[in-house]
């Protein structure tokens, strides 16, 4: 429960994301009214608007916390209402398949990004938190790895600046890979499902195509997001010491994963009525839209630059490959 000094520490970052939201909702609007269409989505547009502000005027202080709570909170509170549009026969119509295709990806990312990191001359733990935060779910793998292998807070921040600047160009450009390969609406779900860092920023690149799109995406990167619990143990064994164990449960299944797939079963036995889905979909998608906002207002181009070049070019190639490993798991599953 947030106390008086919290909600005044929190308002001027959120009101901020919630403006720049808006200011994006009115740009899709107006490119709606004047070319017919939406040539730019306000979603992502939500992310280019927060990403040049921070980067041009930098963002003060006393707007840190109201950012953090809108781009991850907020965001955690959308995924679990988008869980009541998606119902356990969705998830039956997936099939064992596509979860180990999941599994698969993972595995094979993991190998190939730390590979490519070692090869241009980065370090094992840098390698490291590189992969693992391209191969499974961006920020929340770096940090949830970085104490069992002991990383510096350099490192963290190089492997962060990456994940952070990479999955802004990933959601602006990932959407032409459907028509550049002639994907369904489901395979592409797939594709950013499983090449896409964080949770939002697949909702950012598959909202724009469709529901259906988003559904299948989160789903997937769901099942991605749960790979950490096992990698970070794994990880921990490997190294020969306890570092697994001062990872804290929260971090290897974070409660929005739960939160989904408890409004995902409410709806799947019918304790969220039909009449609600559009409506809770609706809202989902409007909190999705400030936390975008919110996630453009965390990038700093100028800190992406400065971690290096070795760094952006190990995730840069771990993104295509990513991309060309979700690829063909979405062209194999049909």
């Amino acid at each position: 429960m947030l106390n008086r000094g919290a909600i005044a520490d929190i308002f001027p970052g959120l009101a901020l994301s919630i403006g720049i939201a808006g200011g994006a909702q009115a740009l899709e609007m107006a490119e709606t009214r004047l070319f017919g269409t939406a040539w730019v989505d306000g979603l992502v547009l939500a992310i280019v608007l927060g990403t040049l502000l921070h980067t041009l005027w930098g963002l003060p202080k006393r707007f840190a916390a109201g950012v953090h709570f809108a781009a991850k909170t907020v965001l955690e509170i959308a995924i679990v209402l988008l869980g009541a549009s998606i119902s356990a026969a969705s998830l039956a119509a997936s099939g064992v398949a596509t979860i180990g295709a999941v599994v698969a990806v993972v595995i094979v990312s993991l190998g190939l990004s730390y590979g490519v990191g070692r090869l241009l001359g980065l370090d094992d733990r840098l390698a490291t938190l590189v992969s693992c935060g391209n191969s499974i779910c961006g920020n929340s793998a770096i940090m949830a790895t970085a104490p069992v292998i002991e990383a510096e807070a350099d490192e963290v921040a190089a492997a962060i600046a990456f994940t952070a600047a990479l999955g802004v160009v990933a959601v602006l450009v990932l959407p032409g890979t459907m028509r550049l390969f002639g994907l369904s609406e489901w395979q592409y779900g797939v594709v950013a499902g499983l090449s896409v860092y964080a949770v939002p920023q697949v909702l950012a690149a598959t909202l724009p195509v469709s529901l259906v799109s988003a559904q299948v995406g989160t789903l997937v990167k769901l099942i991605r997001v749960l790979m950490l619990g096992p990698v970070i143990l794994l990880i921990g064994l490997r190294r020969g010491a306890g570092g697994a164990a001062r990872v804290p449960w929260s971090h290897l299944v974070p409660w929005f994963v739960v939160g989904f797939l408890a409004t995902m079963a409410a709806r799947s036995v019918g304790l969220v009525p039909d009449v609600a889905e559009a409506p809770l979909r609706t809202l989902s998608t409007l909190l999705t839209l400030v936390s975008m906002a919110a996630l453009g207002l965390s990038v700093d181009l100028r800190a992406m630059l400065a971690s290096g070049g070795r760094v952006l070019l190990a995730g840069a190639i771990s993104v295509v490959m990513l991309v060309a490993l979700g690829t063909l798991a979405a062209r194999l599953l049909g």
